[in-house]
């Protein structure tokens, strides 16, 4: 008896640790959440999010933001293409053409381990040199390179795990019916539809809210950019210029660029559960 009620005791200690765990966690998203809201709801207008920043925007007079939102989505959708073009071919030469044991496969997992563990900022640096040496200034292609180099990483793992728990018996049996690779493919295509939907989810979630890689590479402007060329205005770079101003009404502004850049991540992600869902209705 004794035995059996210190068990008792020791689930009970655990579950409540984890209920603990649970409510801190969802304390803080709350916490977050709310003071984004609260601030961001006082200074937000339709003139916020439709306008460019006036010559007085920076102490608290006329204008919006429009061109930090119009940037974050020339750079995030633009970027997202280019990784989805370079990274589903990686994964599916890994995973079709290559070998479990194949060591080439091993080591290129290695390598996109680490690089997808590297800071942004690092990139950051890097895209710099690389525009330094090439004798290019920030600019919109810019912060798009920048950018594609930060997601190809989290496109080629998070797509790699999904096709690795693929049922490769449909791959034998493609085969055995006298199919050939790119037909087999087809039906892989299908099958982690979700996982290509939930690594283009966590690609753009991460890039439309990175300030440091941009920051060195695609520069910021009042206006929007019309050509690569041009530099080019970001969220995250108007929520960190606008904090740091001293007069409380572009502080406020900051907040609501933060708001606009909160519901733009949460329209992503409602979007990318609903894809998911229905290609995952689809499946084999």
């Amino acid at each position: 008896m004794n035995v059996i009620r210190s068990k008792r005791i020791e689930e009970l200690f655990f579950k409540v640790l984890m209920l603990a765990a649970t409510m801190l966690v969802f304390a803080l998203v709350i916490s977050v959440v709310w003071t984004v809201l609260s601030r961001g709801s006082r200074a937000m207008s339709w003139d916020m999010i439709t306008k460019l920043p006036g010559g007085g925007f920076y102490i608290g007079k006329e204008g919006g933001f429009l061109n930090a939102i119009v940037g974050s989505l020339y750079i995030v959708g633009a970027s997202a293409c280019i990784g989805l073009l370079i990274s589903v071919p990686v994964v599916f030469y890994l995973n079709v053409y290559l070998k479990k044991t194949s060591r080439l496969a091993y080591a290129a997992r290695l390598a996109f381990d680490v690089l997808f563990g590297v800071p942004s900022i690092v990139y950051g640096a890097f895209g710099f040199a690389i525009m330094v040496f090439l004798g290019l200034r920030t600019s919109l292609l810019g912060g798009i390179i920048v950018i594609t180099l930060l997601i190809i990483p989290i496109f080629i793992r998070s797509m790699d795990e999904a096709t690795r728990n693929f049922p490769h018996d449909i791959l034998d049996a493609s085969f055995a019916l006298g199919a050939t690779r790119w037909e087999t493919l087809k039906v892989v295509v299908r099958q982690i539809a979700p996982g290509i939907a939930t690594a283009t989810l966590l690609s753009v979630g991460r890039a439309i809210g990175d300030a440091a890689s941009v920051m060195f590479t695609a520069g910021y402007t009042d206006s929007i950019p019309t050509s690569l060329s041009q530099p080019a205005a970001t969220l995250p770079l108007a929520v960190f210029f606008q904090l740091s101003s001293p007069v409380p009404e572009v502080q406020d502004r900051a907040y609501a660029a933060a708001l606009v850049l909160t519901l733009i991540v949460l329209i992503l992600s409602i979007g990318g559960r609903f894809i998911t869902s229905r290609f995952s209705k689809n499946k084999l």
